[in-house]
């Protein structure tokens, strides 16, 4: 008989098992039902292949199919069977790499001849075939160089290469299913048929080797996967609203921006827009100013030293745009404010009584992106962030916090945006300041967080590389996750750019620095908002909030009238006094989402009265000319004002 094993379930309890068991055992002995929800386990933290030996006492959990693990289990496996069903029906295409990701998977392939939408179509009946083979899935222990050499005479020199990179230390495990077997770290399900068949192969696309624009081109097979069909036909429904909700059809729709090659990933903002983007900004000036804030302006060009005393220039050069000027000086335009704070920040001697000191600024940044990842106002060059800066002493940090996380939910509920999630995200690899600094921002901005009492989730080493930061998630009217507004604790930018004020004991103390962003980028959250609200704005943001529409001629004059009434008040109008029908009219203005129309012909201009009509309704209501500009007024109003 072999040495017992005592096994730690999460609740605390113990099982005891003669000998080496498995997470596949262990669900069993607990129940029927966990051993068919299971698919693989954590042993000490890890996850572990379900049917993988457990040799020694451990603390384990099952991973099932409902949880979040689970379901990314199940997208990495179905990257695995594309991956077999693709090689089965072109034994010449090489296999690259293909992780899971959000909503889904990928896989890179190596193949001339480019892939279809045909050849989708039978690349997604193989997998369901391979499925229903219910092939076991086995992890393999190999020595390197016979790995390397395998993959070398099967002809997959992208794998060898893989192999040939890892760290020597590194174990290699192998991942066979039937006759195909691919390099991986696992784990996996235990075979094939647990999948399910709740997936779909949604597009192609080009990709570089290692994700370098001077390597090979690839091509990329995506795919979405879910726990069963009902969610994956959800899913599909979701992507189908969200083409109807494009932004960039609905700009054009609406006539608000542009994009072109002459200025790639900056926008071209027609007069609607304009307005769509100013109100946007009214109203944050008029939230910021009741919480206390001062606005600044900083220029958007500055000279390269102060971007190398700032960090930002070893951190983050590459995505900087530089000039050299006649002086045989390098500038940059900015790709982030709070240099260009700290300056503001810096002219006259502060003391502790003048903090918290909380400096806004509607800054205009550039940001190098890839052109290939460019995607209308969701990710540009050039964008408009709504930036804050709080300078205040460390024992100020938990209030400030507070009153920030305040501040943007308020914000985003004026805008309809209920489920709100929050990230705490800590130190990146790339990063500047020392592990004492860190610890100690991080130590602070969690207890700020808690101190509000909201919940958030965890997001290793995705903060700034001056400071940790929280991250505000929001979720739209079709259930897609928005990162937004942003709050980061930065002790190290200050010190370095020679930031101080004069404390209690009359010595100088570098102030903690606060950096917060509501929006975000404007752009992308005015595309957001487009998204949402599917093109139809609350009348406060709409860029039209009503227009004139004639009947016939002869109400012209009373049309001028009824529009001079509304800019009197405030209320962003237009005439239509074209010799069109009307039934022509409201179509062209509701495909423009404007909220109301204001119906007026002879009969309205003998009564002094309007008839209206409400984007989406098919019934009008009349009202007298003063009573539908006093209501419209109302509801235009900016939220909180």
């Amino acid at each position: 008989m072999g040495i017992g094993v005592t096994i730690t379930l999460p609740d605390g309890s113990k099982k005891e098992f003669d000998g080496p068991t498995s997470g596949m055992e262990v669900a069993a002995s607990i129940g029927a039902g966990l051993a068919k929800a299971a698919l693989a386990v954590v042993v000490d933290g890890v996850q572990w292949d379900l049917i993988r030996t457990i040799e020694a006492d451990a603390s384990i959990a099952i991973i099932t199919r409902d949880s979040d693990e689970g379901l990314e289990l199940l997208r990495h496996d179905c990257a695995h069977v594309l991956a077999e069903a693709v090689k089965e029906l072109y034994p010449g295409v090489q296999v690259t790499i293909g992780p899971s990701i959000e909503n889904g998977f990928y896989y890179d392939f190596a193949r001339e001849t480019p892939f279809t939408p045909d050849d989708l179509k039978e690349i997604k009946k193989r997998m369901a075939q391979i499925v229903d083979r219910d092939e076991d899935i086995v992890r393999e222990v190999w020595e390197r160089d016979a790995a390397v050499e395998f993959f070398k005479d099967a002809g997959e020199h992208y794998k060898a290469e893989i192999i040939r990179d890892l760290p020597a230390k590194e174990e290699i495990t192998i991942y066979r299913q039937g006759d195909w077997l691919d390099l991986c770290r696992g784990p996996h399900l235990p075979s094939t048929g647990r999948l399910g068949k709740a997936f779909k192969l949604t597009k192609l696309a080009g990709a570089y080797w290692r994700g370098d624009s001077r390597n090979e081109q690839l091509q990329r097979i995506y795919g979405t996967c879910w726990r069963n069909d009902k969610e994956l036909k959800a899913y599909l429904n979701m992507l189908e609203e969200a083409e109807k909700r494009d932004h960039r059809r609905l700009g054009r729709e609406m006539d608000l921006f542009h994009f072109q090659e002459e200025a790639l990933g900056a926008v071209f903002w027609h007069p609607k827009g304009w307005t769509l983007f100013q109100a946007l900004i009214d109203y944050m000036r008029h939230c910021q100013s009741r919480a206390g804030y001062v606005e600044i302006n900083t220029p958007d060009i500055m000279d390269r030293s102060l971007w190398e005393r700032s960090g930002h220039w070893e951190k983050f050069g590459e995505n900087m745009f530089t000039t050299e000027a006649k002086e045989d000086r390098i500038f940059a335009l900015k790709p982030m404010n709070c240099p260009g704070g700290v300056q503001v920040f810096n002219q006259g001697i502060k003391s502790y009584r003048d903090l918290p000191q909380r400096i806004a600024e509607f800054g205009k940044v550039h940001r190098f992106e890839p052109s290939g990842a460019l995607h209308g106002l969701m990710r540009v060059r050039a964008f408009t962030q709504d930036d804050a800066h709080i300078f205040c002493t460390e024992e100020q940090i938990t209030h400030e916090c507070r009153i920030v996380c305040q501040l943007i939910l308020s914000i985003y509920r004026d805008f309809g945006f209920e489920d709100v999630r929050i990230k705490f995200s800590d130190r990146p690899e790339k990063r500047i300041g020392s592990d004492a600094i860190w610890d100690k921002s991080e130590a602070a901005l969690k207890a700020a967080v808690e101190a509000t009492g909201l919940s958030y989730a965890t997001n290793p080493g995705e903060g700034a590389f001056y400071g940790p930061k929280l991250e505000f998630v929001l979720r739209d009217a079709i259930g897609r996750d928005w990162q937004c507004g942003t709050l980061q604790v930065d002790l190290n930018l200050p010190e370095r750019l020679e930031a101080f004020y004069i404390g209690a004991d009359g010595d100088k103390h570098p102030p903690v620095m606060l950096h917060r962003a509501l929006f975000g980028s404007l752009e992308r959250f005015t595309g957001i908002l487009l998204e949402h609200y599917a093109g139809k704005l609350p009348l406060w943001l709409a860029p039209v909030q009503v227009v004139i529409a004639t009947i016939t001629n002869g109400a012209d004059d009373y049309a001028n009238t009824v529009l001079a009434a509304c800019e009197a008040a405030g209320i962003r109008a237009e005439a239509d006094l074209r010799n069109e029908k009307i039934n022509y009219k409201v179509r062209e203005h509701s495909h423009a989402k404007v909220p109301a129309l204001f119906v007026v012909g002879n009969r309205e201009a003998e009564e002094g009265a309007v008839a209206i009509r409400r984007l989406g309704g098919k019934q009008q209501e009349v009202l007298a000319l003063d009573e539908a500009i006093h209501r419209l007024k109302e509801e235009a109003a900016i939220p909180g004002a």
